[in-house]
């Protein structure tokens, strides 16, 4: 009977080490969905997904070493150590999304999460490998065991950012990933018969319970999604959308609504048309003659809708990486009435592409260029601010062509903006640094640029809600809070805006 059992499970091993991969997949979606979500909703993204993976990596290994003293019922510990992971993992994008709504302890609720998951995928693969050693050579075992692991490693960190946040979004990945773990436990139960003492039918009934458990949880996914995202925002959630590159999110509260990606602010509605009039027409009025513009990012329409006040205009073409955001108006008709209707101009061409790579293929020349990326969070983000990006802008911009960059503020990111400023004029450009006051982001920061020397813009179009001549003469004015600070260069190597930037949002002042 015994030999049987043992020619039963060796016809099994095959499988373990399907167990290998899937174990390895789901350790390391969870590690990546805790890492998105504190970036969602705390910013600072490549802060928070480095402290996470190191955090889990640590952690694994104490699971390893905690493993050792395991020395009874290897095969049902590895069942136990699977139920564990799924419900934890697989409820840990619902419970930090409920942690930052109602606790002032997030950071440790993220990262006691993600330290008990990897402690418990740490335990998965030792626990594993001491079932199997009896049955393999000690080589194979591990050359196996390991090739699972980081093919799981690799096929985790392809789906993630391809397929399951586009698709299924952060917390229904996680709760996934938890039915993929429980099965695993369950299906442990069968492969692993031949080594568990008894008690088969509680420990299935309990792998049984946990699926169905989270089972529910996916199907009322979407519902969590949206209420906990209105206890993270200000105003209710109105529209939300998930996208290949981004979470936007729409709120909307008395009189106004508010754009959000990954978690931050765009724009109100009460008070963008003073971003947006700040932004666009500096480079408007320093272009002269602006027939042909470029609007890199502004996929929202709103600094379209301030080009198009000008008749001589004949052709605007915009860039924005994101489907999602150049569709926004029609799916949510009240941006289409902020911006009026811009988008549906005829002389608008819109392209879906990375700004970046679209400048170095294309060549076509510009009379003006607004440039309206978000803030420079991340290196993706932080490449678009480089100096090689400036030089690809300057060659697409006539001589006498000019552009404004959106900088972020002076006040709250002051290195961050002088450096902006300090790049575009290493890429070749006179650069004139200007500010506006926006009441949702306060001070904010603005450069105009032409490749040679100006004189600041002059003569503001009638109908403007916030612009005159006055206040535009005023913007180029600096009090001493603002005044230039020496920075670096940002180029694609060194990336120094990000840190700049990391750095005076992260100061505790």
């Amino acid at each position: 009977m015994r030999l049987e059992c043992a020619i039963a499970f060796m016809n099994r091993t095959p499988l373990l080490f399907l167990n290998v991969l899937i174990i390895a997949t789901c350790g390391l979606v969870y590690e990546l969905v805790a890492g998105a979500l504190a970036s969602y909703v705390l910013g600072d993204s490549v802060t928070q997904f480095s402290v996470c993976i190191g955090v889990y990596l640590f952690a694994m290994g104490v699971g390893a070493w905690l493993s050792k003293f395991i020395d009874r019922g290897l095969a049902r510990a590895f069942v136990e150590v699977e139920l564990a992971v799924a419900l934890l993992g697989g409820f840990s994008a619902p419970l930090l999304f409920l942690s930052f709504a109602h606790l002032s302890f997030f950071h440790v609720v993220l990262y006691g999460t993600v330290f008990g998951i990897g402690v418990l995928v740490g335990l998965e693969l030792p626990l594993l490998m001491r079932i199997l050693q009896s049955h393999l050579e000690f080589k194979d075992l591990v050359a196996r065991v390991l090739t699972f692991d980081y093919v799981g490693a690799l096929a985790a960190s392809l789906l993630f950012p391809i397929f399951l946040v586009p698709s299924l979004g952060l917390v229904r990945t996680s709760l996934l990933f938890g039915v993929l773990n429980g099965a695993v436990g369950l299906w442990g139960t069968y492969l692993l018969q031949p080594m568990i003492d008894g008690g088969l039918v509680f420990v299935r009934a309990r792998a049984v319970f946990v699926l169905t458990l989270l089972a529910v949880a996916m199907i009322k996914a979407d519902w969590f999604t949206t209420w906990a995202e209105d206890r993270i925002y200000t105003h209710p959630v109105v529209y939300a959308e998930t996208s290949p590159y981004q979470r936007i999110v729409l709120t909307r509260g008395a009189g106004s609504f508010e754009l959000y990606l990954d978690g931050n602010l765009q724009f109100s509605s009460r008070d963008e048309y003073r971003y947006h009039e700040a932004l666009v027409h500096p480079a408007m009025l320093a272009a002269k003659t602006p027939r042909r513009v470029l609007v890199l990012g502004g996929g929202d329409g709103l600094a379209v809708r301030e080009i198009l006040r000008y008749d001589e205009v004949e052709s605007i073409t915009l860039v924005d990486l994101d489907p999602a955001m150049t569709d926004l108006s029609e799916n949510f008709p009240p941006l289409a009435e902020l911006n009026g209707h811009a988008l549906e101009d005829p002389r608008v061409k819109i392209i879906n592409q990375d700004a970046m790579i679209w400048l170095e293929t294309v060549q076509e020349q510009f009379d003006a260029a607004i440039v309206d990326f978000p803030d420079p969070n991340d290196y993706a983000l932080g490449k678009l601010y480089t100096r090689r990006f400036y030089r690809l802008l300057a060659a697409r911009l006539a001589d006498d062509g000019a552009v404004t960059v959106q900088c972020t503020s002076p006040f709250l990111s002051r290195a961050s903006y002088w450096c902006i400023v300090r790049t575009l004029e290493s890429a070749g450009f006179t650069a004139k640094p200007y500010h506006a006051s926006v009441p949702v982001f306060g001070v904010w920061g603005f450069v105009v640029a032409r490749k040679q020397p100006f004189a600041p813009p002059q003569g503001v179009p009638p109908g403007l809600r916030y612009l005159n001549d006055e206040t535009l003469a005023a913007m180029f004015h600096f009090p001493a809070d603002l005044a230039p600070v020496p920075t670096e260069i940002n180029r694609l190597d060194n990336q120094a805006l990000v840190h700049y930037y990391e750095h005076d949002l992260g100061r505790p002042d």
